[in-house]
């Protein structure tokens, strides 16, 4: 099987094209593929569509990539060297519009892990003109694939009913690097335990639940490390003022963020409240149960179905209760080590790229026409 990964999507800023090109390779197919980055975050793509002066630029930015891939496409639309299948990879709403005009009769698969409007909607852009145009994008991106991919089976029940038929979940799961820390991992039997947060500070992942509950924790054994920067990064700081334990990253390269998270005893999910919390599954409770981390997260029904009993949870926004359970980890070493080799057990047997990739593989084979 003979697949394209095609768009404007950063395999090294957004891990999971990453995971799906990865796994599918290692299943045997035969991948290549047509990228040509776009340079922008989530975040900064957000931030452009919060505002209107700023479309232009994001315009032009998406224009002259198409060029590039329009040039780099080529040799794949030539007789007998077309894909089996192309695969537009995350972020890929516009992409995926280019990918069905240059391959009109390939099957198109996008990976739709976050929609325009969902996303837009928990960072801040409500109602009106924006968010009209936001939901046309989702529905003519979905429209143009011959196969959705989302990540929890939420995200494919709050598709439009049009759209199920030809969607299949696939887990975030967590690239090969972050199983390449040590193998066996102890938690330490005396100091400070250590736990970490990564991540963008959107609303979803809840990060001023971590501050508050890092105030509760200024006395304890607690050390916390936390990664990044964005929407709630300044509350959450303000939030845990009072805690001298606390150590603030703005940025850690990709390269360097799983040895980073392996050296903690925990890794710290998501506690936010709003309806996107409850439908996702973070790429962070994959990449810190691959590190070998202890998971701490919130209590969400897809967290449950995926993580099972290899998490420890509290109710979302709930800041005590997290302050509670940290305290409890720190105070009970041989709980702490046997939550670190549950999480580990469970990304080695259901994370890898391989594993996660399955019911897209499956789908692969039912839509790509036999080789004759």
């Amino acid at each position: 099987m003979r697949l394209l990964f095609f768009g404007t999507y950063d395999a090294s800023a957004h891990p999971r094209v990453a995971v799906l090109r990865d796994g599918l390779r290692e299943r045997g197919a035969h991948v290549k593929e047509c990228n040509v980055p776009l340079g922008l975050s989530t975040a900064e793509r957000v931030g452009m569509l919060r505002n209107p002066a700023a479309l232009p630029r994001l315009a032009w930015r998406i224009a002259r990539c198409w060029v590039g891939l329009w040039r780099r496409s080529r040799p794949f639309r030539r007789e007998g060297r077309w894909p089996d299948a192309v695969v537009v990879g995350y972020l890929g709403h516009f992409d995926v519009l280019l990918a069905r005009r240059l391959f009109p009769h390939v099957p198109v698969v996008l990976d739709h892990l976050i929609g325009a409007s969902d996303t837009a909607t928990d960072r801040g852009v409500q109602g009106g003109l924006r968010q009209r145009l936001l939901r046309g994008l989702d529905e003519v991106a979905l429209g143009a694939a011959d196969v959705v991919v989302v990540d929890t089976e939420e995200h494919r029940d709050a598709l439009p009913d049009r759209v199920r038929h030809r969607t299949v979940v696939v887990a975030v799961g967590a690239p090969a690097q972050w199983y390449a820390q040590p193998a066996e991992q102890k938690a330490a039997t005396e100091g400070p335990l250590r736990a970490v947060f990564f991540g963008l500070f959107t609303p979803l992942q809840g990060a001023p639940v971590i501050g508050a509950a890092l105030a509760a924790l200024a006395d304890d054994p607690v050390e916390v490390t936390m990664v990044g920067s964005g929407q709630d990064h300044g509350e959450t700081r303000r939030l845990a003022a009072g805690n001298g334990r606390v150590q603030w990253l703005d940025w850690v390269a990709p390269a360097a963020l799983p040895a980073l998270v392996a050296g903690h005893d925990v890794c710290l999910g998501i506690f936010g409240t709003g309806p996107k919390a409850a439908r996702v599954v973070p790429n962070k409770v994959f990449q810190g149960a691959a590190a070998g981390c202890a998971l701490v997260t919130s209590d969400t029904a897809p967290q449950r179905r995926v993580l099972g009993e290899a998490a420890v949870y509290v109710p979302p926004g709930d800041a005590e209760a997290l302050a509670r359970t940290l305290r409890s980890l720190a105070g009970d070493r041989r709980r702490l080590a046997a939550a670190r080799a549950a999480a580990r057990r469970l990304a080695i047997d259901d994370f890898t790229p391989a594993q996660v990739v399955g019911p897209l593989h499956d789908r692969l084979l039912a839509v790509v026409p036999p080789e004759v």
